[in-house]
């Protein structure tokens, strides 16, 4: 299929072998990195692949990350394939290399989960996990009603009215964050944190570690998906309340850049997000980093497709017939398997990645 629809795949094994095969196409060099922890539904490997073109001793360095949560990989795989065949690249600036980080978290990509293999969202995953984990009061109040013992009987309905209490009580925008900021204390839980830095952020800082030292400028888009008004990707700042780089970020991509600490983002504060391991790890370089997050459903439908998913894994069987239903429930949730969807999130993507590129040449 030609035209950015054919860039999108239906699978981590189709999308794997569609980046691969397109990265040996235009000739850029690719590192794999396989998980060790796990294999796929049809016992394939697990592997982030690492694509960089241009000098390996450039000044500016422009990454883009797709799968940090898996299921969103759907999209940004499909946006990086499309980067690759269209040969946007070539529009980098003097002295540039550009690094794709294919499936970050290629366990959740390839079972269709936000999470990794430990039940860990990789994007809260990024703290000091030596210090005392926060206690979130607002999740502990939320959490008994977020998995209950069935998914489709009595005391679902009854979390479900609660949780409808809660919102009508104290706003949706308040359930959202207090579901969505991150938690380090139940490990059954949703948006959990992990208490030790999982395999796939210790695969980011080798990938740093080996493609970052020596730069003075890197910029960093992360793609993702599931908030916001179908198909419109929203530019969020990720390194708040580093004021210089915010302007520097508005300055690549326009003011449409957001924040959600500064309240003007379809996203609830979080912490531990990818973003934060630049300031740990050894580089001196520029740094302006943001996500892309294409809308999908509404929120309320996306954060029960996530509890729904974390039932099915807690309690239930994915190979059941509501199994199925569930993992058809969060696919749909993260991925809009529509061609208008797909040609509106192209446009965007290449949008923002070509004001990416330019700010990076400054």
């Amino acid at each position: 299929m030609r035209g950015p629809i054919g860039y999108f795949s239906s699978s981590y094994v189709e999308a794997r072998q569609k980046f691969l095969d397109t990265c040996t196409s235009v000739g850029a060099p690719v590192t794999h990195y396989l998980n060790p922890n796990g294999v796929g539904p049809h016992n394939e490997d697990l592997v982030t692949d690492v694509a960089c073109i241009g000098p390996s001793n450039a000044e500016l360095l422009y990454i883009v990350a797709s799968a940090t949560h898996g299921v969103e990989g759907f999209l940004g795989s499909g946006c990086q394939v499309g980067f690759l065949r269209e040969r946007l690249f070539e529009e980098r600036p003097r002295n540039s290399s550009i690094l794709f980080v294919h499936a970050m978290n290629p366990f959740g990509f390839a079972h269709v989960r936000r999470v990794n293999e430990d039940n860990v969202d990789l994007n809260r995953n990024f703290v000091n996990h030596t210090e005392p984990y926060p206690i979130k009061a607002e999740y502990e109040l939320v959490h008994p009603l977020l998995v209950p013992e069935e998914w489709d009987g009595p005391s679902r309905a009854s979390a479900d009215g609660k949780i409808s209490s809660l919102i009508e009580t104290h706003g949706l925008a308040w359930y959202q964050s207090a579901v969505s900021s991150g938690q380090y204390l139940h490990s059954d839980g949703v948006f959990y944190g992990g208490q030790v830095p999982v395999w796939s952020n210790q695969n980011w800082r080798k990938i740093l570690a080996k493609f970052a030292p020596g730069r003075l400028r890197i910029g960093f888009l992360d793609l993702h998906t599931g908030l916001g008004p179908y198909g419109y990707g929203e530019p969020m700042f990720l390194s708040w309340p580093d004021m210089i780089q915010y302007e520097r970020a508005r300055q690549w991509y326009g003011d449409d850049v957001t924040a959600p600490e500064a309240g003007d983002s379809t996203s609830a504060a979080v912490q531990g997000v990818v973003a934060a391991s630049f300031k740990d790890v050894d580089v001196n370089a520029e740094i302006t980093a943001i996500a892309l997050e294409f809308g999908t459903v509404p929120v309320l439908e996306v954060l029960d497709a996530v509890r729904a998913d974390n039932w099915l894994y807690v309690h239930g069987n994915p190979l059941s017939s509501m199994g199925k239903t569930i993992k058809r429930q969060i696919r749909d949730a993260f991925y809009c398997d529509e061609d208008d969807w797909k040609h509106l999130v192209w446009d965007r993507s290449v949008d923002i990645f070509r004001k990416g590129l330019s700010g990076l040449g400054g």
